[in-house]
């Protein structure tokens, strides 16, 4: 998805949290991995220890809802603009 222009990705889960952390999930976008790299970040050594917590918290793009009693499912919405 790197370099698509209007795309955005939403990844999380319905009940607000995932596994110990307070996130429900995180946003990405065809800049998140500029961001990442302007930010001296390596996306692919974060993704082989399974870390996406502390990848998305550094760039920012975490989505902190807290605990919504609600574990329906994972939902992941792909938004594409003109």
């Amino acid at each position: 998805m790197e370099g698509l222009e209007n795309v955005v990705v939403l990844a999380g889960g319905t009940d607000g949290t995932d596994g110990p952390t307070e996130v429900a999930g995180a946003f990405a976008s065809g800049t998140t991995i500029s961001k990442a790299r302007r930010l001296g970040l390596d996306a692919t050594e974060y993704l082989k220890r399974n870390d996406s917590y502390n990848f998305f918290k550094q760039l920012g793009d975490l989505v902190i809802t807290g605990p919504t009693k609600t574990n329906v499912m994972d939902v992941y919405i792909l938004v594409v603009g003109d």
